[in-house]
């Protein structure tokens, strides 16, 4: 097991880390962790009750955080005609139909998100091989598959994020800059956390939320007592 450096050990002395803090105490604790040089991502890991083998039981989605989370994201879409002026004319980072697909194929992946057109996806579909492992293919349930090319390169430009769960079980998203105020990272973590309970599949059965933490780029988790988050709603 790798050791810890000083910096973690610091702020794994400043907290319980056996105790759970309700969401706006656990963003204070994160906040009183030591600076680094560059402005730390804030995320937060989510451990879900589903079966992750059963397909039925997948939970996917976006959600766009009331408060962004601190930095523009690159967007491409597969598009044409007049969509692909308007992905153009919103901002989108680069845009284009069978022959974006193939620079796709090919093996680019410098992107964050990737939207198409649902006529698009006969060609878009065969990057799942490409795509799928790093959760960048359009998805419907995601918000990535769209007639409405305007909405969704202005909301994802803005920084609004999808999130899937991954083997395990877990959804891992961001939620903002260590940064940002205290009651904006409470309310990105509340609207996330209260869009995730709300795609509960059918399929499963008691506790949907079973656990979660929150954590800077390089500082220990902190606990998030989900009981409490229930009582603040």
């Amino acid at each position: 097991m790798n050791k810890r450096g000083k910096r973690y050990q610091k702020d794994l002395a400043k907290f319980d880390a056996t105790k759970k803090y309700s969401v706006a105490d656990a963003v204070a604790v994160v906040k009183k962790f030591d600076s680094t040089k560059f402005d730390q991502t804030i995320n937060i890991a989510i451990l879900l009750g589903i079966d992750p083998k059963k397909t039925e039981q997948a939970v996917r989605g976006s959600v766009a955080l009331p408060n962004g989370i601190g930095k523009s994201r690159k967007v491409i879409v597969f598009a044409d005609g007049d969509e692909a002026k308007i992905a153009k004319e919103m901002g989108a980072d680069e845009v284009g139909s069978e022959e974006l697909v193939k620079k796709v194929q090919d093996g680019w992946t410098d992107f964050d998100v990737a939207i198409t057109l649902p006529r698009m996806m006969k060609s878009v579909g065969k990057l799942g091989k490409v795509l799928g492992p790093q959760g960048k293919m359009p998805s419907p349930k995601s918000g990535t598959v769209t007639e409405d090319i305007k909405t969704a390169v202005k909301e994802f430009k803005a920084g609004k994020i999808e999130y899937r769960t991954d083997a395990g079980g877990n959804i891992h998203a961001p939620v903002g800059k260590l940064s940002f105020p205290e009651n904006d990272l409470v309310a990105n973590i509340q609207t996330l956390l209260e869009h995730i309970n709300q795609s509960k599949p059918p399929a499963v059965k008691g506790v949907f939320i079973s656990n979660a933490v929150l954590s800077a780029t390089m500082s220990p988790g902190v606990r998030i007592n989900l009981v409490e988050k229930a009582k603040e709603k």
